[in-house]
């Protein structure tokens, strides 16, 4: 027992990854954050394990999609909750910040763009993975992702480019800081003051992009 018991922590190690929070307005939450295998509270929901050996989805315990949730939530003051099934032995997020899913908007878990295919405490993470919780994701068009230089000259134009991250295409129709992609995803910004700015695209059919930031000389 006492061996068993070590395999299971050395392999739950804490692991640093991205987690992105994208509720109906706003972003709740965007960074890294450490995280590990561990037990999950919530108040619909009670406690239970949230390893990845929930429903034997793994064979050894690690980081989880829910997990890298739960330690946000403590770590930088923001709520959230979820129901627990047994049949599936994992939580089902139903609010995050203070938005709440309805009978048409759901919570759903993307992880480097692509949608689970099991559920939070089951899905393990590794390092530097990306983790995307998106308000009403099953009817967005796009899970919008931005990419674009880490430092800009003021009053000169600053070339971003906006695509799908699910499936890499560019998308067109993007706003970002007043101005709109166009049809290969390409937008110019010109920044009139020096400083480090966070700008992210923002499309009404889709959920927004992770933040970019740049500083402007």
């Amino acid at each position: 027992m006492v061996s068993i018991d070590l395999t299971r922590q050395a392999t739950n190690k804490e692991i640093l990854v991205n987690l992105r929070i994208e509720g109906e307005d706003k972003t709740i939450f965007e960074g890294r954050v450490g995280t590990r295998g561990h037990n999950v509270t919530t108040a619909s929901g009670g406690t239970h394990h949230c390893d990845g050996t929930n429903n034997n989805a793994n064979p050894t315990p690690g980081a989880t999609c829910t997990s890298a949730l739960d330690d946000a939530s403590k770590k930088h003051s923001f709520s959230f909750d979820g129901i627990f099934d047994s049949q599936f032995d994992d939580f089902g997020i139903t609010s995050i910040g203070g938005d709440t899913q309805t009978a048409t908007q759901f919570w759903g878990i993307l992880l480097d763009f692509q949608f689970i295919p099991v559920g939070g405490c089951q899905q393990e993470v590794k390092a530097s993975d990306e983790v995307l919780f998106a308000f009403d994701a099953f009817s967005k068009a796009h899970f919008l992702k931005l990419s674009g230089p880490k430092e800009a000259h003021a009053g000169k134009p600053a070339v971003f480019t906006v695509t799908d991250g699910t499936t890499g295409a560019p998308v067109a129709g993007a706003d970002i800081d007043g101005q709109t992609s166009d049809a290969n995803g390409k937008v110019s910004v010109t920044f009139g003051k020096t400083g480090l700015n966070g700008v992210k695209a923002t499309k009404s059919d889709s959920i927004r992009s992770n933040q970019v930031e740049i500083l402007v000389v």
